[in-house]
This record gives structure tokens, C-alpha cells and sequence, in this order.
């Protein structure tokens, strides 16, 4: 439970942060709004080519292990942006907020460190080969999903395609993957630190915008997201992983965990962006982080990783 907490502590600390200095009056709304472009425009991008530059693929790829976390992904997701439709009346922006406060984890603050004190060398390359697609995908569909609602001229949808800061990082990290060079000196120090940039400012972000916000209306939603994402997900991954495909325990349990981390800040930077749910993507990320402390705990029980 210690663990758990002192990884938990930094994220809350940083909200902290952003939620104090617009109460105090020593930072204004519009530097949560410019934070966020930042990290929306170039930290983050940065960091997905940074990913995908620097990873090495398997010698052989793990197809059940895909689909088990990425099907039941798709999942939450979509049951999300049902219920948020269905029953709360959201339009489609605000559906695919929730569905991404579902389906996207948070591993850069919480998961990299608690899977890899749980399973150590043994978890290291399923968590990165995970790590090196799960943005990347989470994002682009999420992109999509917005860009391409509503019967937009296909000519004007591939340009803004073409012009996302999201895809741009995308397509320049395969790009430099496929060319055969490799991130070093002071290239590299320079994506490094716009990469290492990107959680921090985030968080500090949301903080400012909890302040501003408040707490979303929609809260019967919000703990049906935060259920979702911390109890459905992970146990979706785990029938699939151990029950229908083939893998080492230890790359089953990787995923489980991976899915059962809270809510990444990305789904805060996503609404800002599109300017749909903001209030809510705040809250969820800072209430699944909450629960995270417990349910993280029940899900390392399950595995029998804790003692």
C-alpha cells in the first residue's frame, strides 16, 4: 500500500500545485489553457516520437498479447461513449472524452514504476512493447474519432490530419525508426527534455482547470468511467490473456496491470484540445488516481504479486 501511495503522491502533488496557484491568484486561466496547448502541440508529439524512434521491435510479435489488452480497450471504450450518449445526453466530442478517460492508462507517472517493482526484469519488454503502441493508438483513434464526426468534406479532413500535432509525431517517429538512425547527442537531449516535459505540465494544467471548473455535473457518469476503467478493463484483459490466448504469466499479468492504472492525464489534454469535458476528464484522472491506491492493491492480490 506504501508503494502505492508514494507513486500516487507526485500526481496529486502536481494538481496540487495548479489547484493552489489559481486559488492563490499567482497563475490565471490562461495559463492553464497555454500549458495545455504546450503539451498538447509539442510535448506531446514529442514524447510519441521519442517512443516509437527508440523502439526495437520483438523478435516475434505477440499477437495475444495485443489483442487481449487492446480488445478489451476497445470495450470500455465503447461502452463508455454509450453510456455517455445513451443515458447522459453527451454530444459525440464529450462521448469520446469519456471513452478515453476509460480505455487510456496512465503508465508514464504510475504504471512504469509499479509493474516493473512487480514483476521486474520479467515485465520489462512486455510493458515497453506495450508502452511503445498504447499512446500512439489511444490518441489516433481518439483524434479520429472527433475529426472525422459529423460529414466533414474529406478534403478538409485530410488536411487537418495532415497538420495534427498528434499524427505529425506519429508519422515522424515511424519514419525515423524506418530510416535506421538513432536519437543522440544533442538532438537527443533537446527530444528528451520536450518529452519529460509533457506529464508534469499536464498535471499542473488540470489543477489550474479543477480550480476553474470545478467538479462535473455528470457524477453518476464519472464513477461508471472510473468502474470502467479500474475494474472492467483489467478484468477483461485478464480472462482474455489467461482464458483465451497464450503467454508467459508474466506478460498476462503486464497487461492486466497496465490496464488497471488509472486514468491518463492524456484524456485532460484531449478535451482542452476539443474543448469538450474538460471539468469531467479532471476529475476522472484525479478520482482514478484516488482509487487506483485500492484497486491497484486488489488487482496485485489477484495476480499474487502482493504480500
Amino acid at each position: 500500500m506504501s508503494d502505492l501511495l508514494a507513486i500516487a503522491a507526485p500526481v496529486f502533488g502536481l494538481i496540487a500545485v495548479g489547484f493552489l496557484a489559481r486559488w492563490a491568484g499567482l497563475l490565471s486561466e490562461r495559463a492553464g489553457e497555454g500549458l495545455s496547448e504546450f503539451v498538447f502541440v509539442c510535448a506531446i508529439p514529442t514524447l510519441i516520437f521519442r517512443t516509437l524512434a527508440e523502439a526495437r521491435p520483438a523478435d516475434a510479435q505477440p499477437w495475444g498479447y495485443w489483442f487481449s489488452y487492446f480488445l478489451a480497450l476497445a470495450v470500455v471504450w465503447a461502452l463508455a461513449m454509450l453510456l455517455a450518449r445513451r443515458f447522459f445526453g453527451a454530444t459525440h466530442g464529450f462521448s469520446v472524452v469519456a471513452g478515453f478517460a476509460a480505455g487510456q492508462s496512465n503508465t508514464a507517472l504510475v504504471g512504469i514504476p509499479l509493474i516493473l517493482k512487480a514483476y521486474g526484469e520479467a515485465g520489462a519488454v512486455p510493458l515497453f512493447l506495450l508502452l511503445a503502441i498504447h499512446l500512439p493508438i489511444t490518441m489516433t483513434a481518439a483524434t479520429l474519432m472527433v475529426e472525422g464526426a459529423g460529414g466533414v468534406d474529406i478534403r478538409q479532413l485530410l488536411r487537418r490530419l495532415a497538420t495534427h500535432p498528434i499524427l505529425l509525431g506519429l508519422a515522424a517517429g515511424l519514419l525515423f525508426r524506418a530510416s535506421g538512425l538513432t536519437l543522440e547527442g544533442p538532438v537527443l537531449g533537446l527530444v528528451d527534455m520536450l518529452a519529460r516535459a509533457a506529464a508534469p505540465c499536464a498535471l499542473v494544467a488540470m489543477g489550474l482547470t479543477l480550480k476553474q471548473a470545478g467538479w462535473p455535473k455528470e457524477r453518476a457518469l464519472l464513477w461508471s468511467v472510473a468502474t470502467l476503467k479500474l475494474m472492467i478493463h483489467p478484468a477483461l484483459v485478464y480472462v482474455l490473456a489467461t482464458h483465451v490466448f497464450s503467454m508467459p504469466p508474466a506478460w498476462a499479468g503486464v497487461a492486466v496491470l497496465f490496464a488497471a492504472m488509472p486514468s491518463g492525464v492524456n484524456a485532460y489534454l484531449f478535451a482542452e484540445r476539443y474543448r469538450e469535458g474538460v471539468a469531467f476528464a479532471s476529475a476522472a484522472i484525479a478520482l482514478t488516481t484516488a482509487m487506483a491506491a485500492l484497486t491497484a492493491l486488489f488487482w496485485m492480490f489477484w495476480l499474487g504479486l502482493a504480500r
